[in-house]
């Protein structure tokens, strides 16, 4: 592989970094979040860095990758490492998602207004908040809308970010209750 680079940003969450390539690692529209060795087994790249005794929580998508350290370890001890071990195991063309065929389908035939309102919620989520929320190494996806509450999860760097409840509430809960007046609490489910 020809001049693969990886830079190291840092985010909201103390605890995690964010490793970034020239290059797509998986297509677009791929989120893969690992919070352990067990959910692995579709990444062998996620398996290799769970290796690590101080790796926590792996994240994959587009063209980075998200790793959660354990709060024993300091980047500073480790993140070179990480860096290099990433780099080898691509240029090596070393497979980082297996892939499926299957892919579910959350649509319905029959629209609701209950669709509706889903619908405006995962239009303003993609547009306004998922763009923020990946530039800091995390993803946000939609999971469910009853009497009034959204339901999210967050994934990457997000997870267990001590930042994050106050990003879900005075940022996300503020904007979607401002777009769509039926939603009146915004909470993350825990992954």
């Amino acid at each position: 592989m020809n001049n693969l680079n990886i830079y190291i940003e840092s985010n909201p969450n103390p605890n995690s970094l964010k490793f970034v390539t020239n290059i797509m690692l998986v297509d677009e529209g791929i989120v893969k979040d690992y919070p352990d060795i067990q959910s692995a087994e579709d990444s062998p790249l996620a398996k290799k860095l769970f290796d690590f005794e101080y790796v926590k929580r792996v994240f994959i998508m587009s063209n980075f990758i998200t790793i959660t350290k354990s709060e024993k370890f300091s980047w500073e001890e480790i993140k070179l490492d990480l860096r290099d071990f990433i780099k080898k195991y691509i240029e090596e063309k070393n497979e980082i998602i297996l892939i499926t065929k299957n892919k579910s389908s959350n649509k319905s035939s029959n629209k609701s207004d209950t669709d509706t309102i889903d619908e405006k919620i995962k239009n303003i989520l993609e547009e306004y908040i998922r763009p923020a929320v990946e530039q800091d190494g995390g993803a946000i996806d939609f999971e469910s809308f009853e009497n009034g509450r959204v339901i999210v999860s967050l994934k990457g760097a997000c997870s267990g970010c001590p930042s994050s409840t106050l990003t879900l509430k005075s940022g996300i809960e503020n904007l979607l209750k401002r777009f769509v007046p039926e939603v009146k609490e915004v909470v993350a489910e825990e992954n």
